[in-house]
């Protein structure tokens, strides 16, 4: 009986395409399965050449598979999730893999992987990233899981993964959920650069008066050069297209109401445990979350505005003035994306290298682009990096960028065109800039109502300050403080 080398469990559009990807690569031979019957004969009936090793019971699919037992896991996120690993855990062997391939909190994969581990058996959180076509003709791939795992796993997936510069686009992520995490980061980075992107295409629209079409033509114009990116190129795609129905251009006629699916939530509350700050991925949540305030919105009646109009004088200085703009904003974005993962690999002791992750990422996934050779480059040439605004290049390109940033940012509030993230990133920059911040004040707030206590600049150790009307005294905290 021939057995398969890799399975794949749930057959919707991202598992089927995932099974046809791993089946068109030499070397591999499939075994699929899904809980319903009849989606599983359709991928046969659809796609005879695959050579699909078909099940109709989870003990026959586990039967399909050679030693070791490797098993993909697509299906939706949460309690189908762990129904499925838990059936497989339970005829697996020690030795055998288990992989979840789905959007999965990370932290749930952390305790995945200590229950089936406690079996002997690997169990690998493996974040997928390119959507339906990635799956099918190349995605970019991020797998957490033991080494020993990725010995026999490593191969495999490095076969179906999108290809950048020669270089296969996955890599050993690190222990238990660290696969998972980078996922949910990659996602919310994702989501600041979508933002980031709109608010460029608003500004444009809304303050330059440029049409649908004209602006297509401006970020087509972009793509040419250091905003290079699978974002940027769709973007101008979507701006072209007409609606056949009114014949209006179809972004105007889309309800402005943005949905999200979760990732970008874990990335800010994960940020907000770990404290770091990630504020253009959170302006990011928050401006789709404001979108879809539909009552509210509906609600407004002549809400003051006082704005003023943008005096354009040169209109293509003022294209480029943006495009510099989105440019630093997309800076702090990925930054900001990287410093959580450095905070999370601390937190639950993984090894990540920086640098391989953003290789991974040129090719297969949403947020591909030119822009991360330039972030390998700044980790291969120092690993430790602080933040990626201190590496040479990108100072250097914020130094040729913030005057533009300072003059979109300001011009927008004043003429009442809603920036959130090109603003908060503009004051994130401003932040992490500045010798001396408003915190201390902060601290004598927070030790005046509530004894928080703080430390001086010119003494060692923890103090309190007795707050009494016009007097005061200052006493040195005890060391548990």
């Amino acid at each position: 009986m021939t057995q398969a080398n890799i399975g794949v469990v749930g057959l919707a559009v991202m598992g089927s395409n995932l099974a046809r990807n791993l089946a068109s690569r030499e070397g591999n031979t499939v075994a699929i399965y899904n809980r319903s019957v009849e989606r599983t004969n359709l991928l046969m009936s659809e796609h005879p050449e695959a050579g699909f090793i078909a099940s109709e019971t989870i003990d026959e699919f586990v039967a399909s598979l050679a030693k070791p037992r490797t098993a993909i896991i697509m299906v939706q996120a949460g309690k189908g999730t762990d129904a499925v690993i838990s059936q497989l855990a339970e005829r697996f062997e020690p030795g055998d893999i288990i992989v979840d391939g789905g959007n999965a909190l990370f932290t749930d994969t952390i305790r995945r992987e200590k229950d089936v581990s406690a079996k002997g058996i690997n169990f690998v959180g493996a974040g997928i990233s390119g959507g339906e076509e990635g799956a099918l003709k190349g995605p970019s791939i991020m797998p957490g899981g033991s080494a020993e795992a990725y010995k026999t796993l490593g191969p495999i997936l490095a076969s179906i993964a999108a290809v950048a510069e020669g270089e296969p686009c996955v890599t050993h992520i690190g222990t238990d959920g660290a696969g998972h995490f980078i996922k949910m980061i990659h996602n919310g980075i994702e989501y600041a650069d979508m933002q980031l992107i709109a608010e460029a295409y608003d500004i444009l629209r809304q303050a330059g008066g440029y049409s649908p079409a004209e602006v297509a033509a401006i970020f087509e114009e972009w793509n040419k050069g250091d905003l290079e990116s699978f974002l940027i190129e769709i973007t101008a795609e979507v701006l072209k297209q007409v609606d056949a129905k009114t014949g209006k251009p179809l972004v105007d006629v889309i309800l402005d109401q943005a949905g999200s699916k979760g990732t970008g939530v874990w990335t800010v509350q994960t940020a907000l445990n770990l404290g770091t700050p990630v504020s253009g991925i959170a302006e990011a949540v928050f401006a789709r979350s404001l979108s879809s305030q539909a009552s509210q919105r509906a609600a407004v009646d002549g809400l003051p505005a006082d704005a003023t109009k943008w005096n354009i004088t040169d209109r293509s200085a003022f294209v480029e003035d943006v495009r510099r703009a989105l440019y630093a904003s997309k800076l702090v974005a990925y930054s900001q994306g990287f410093d959580a993962i450095r905070a999370g690999a601390k937190e639950y002791n993984w090894n990540i290298d920086l640098g391989a992750v953003s290789k991974i990422w040129r090719g297969g996934c949403i947020i591909r682009a030119q822009f991360l050779n330039r972030i390998a480059d700044a980790y291969k040439t120092n690993a430790n990096l602080e933040s990626l605004i201190f590496d040479p290049y990108f100072k250097q390109a914020v130094a040729n960028s913030v005057a533009s940033w300072r003059t979109v940012v300001a011009n927008a509030s004043l003429s009442g065109v809603p920036v959130p993230a090109f603003a908060s990133s503009l004051s994130y920059y401003d932040g992490l800039r500045s010798p001396r911040l408003p915190a201390a004040l902060v601290q004598g707030q927070r030790d005046f109502f509530g004894a928080h206590t703080y430390k001086r600049i010119d003494l060692e150790g923890t103090f309190h300050t007795l707050w009494s009307g016009d007097r005061t005294e200052v006493e040195q905290a005890p060391s548990t403080h």
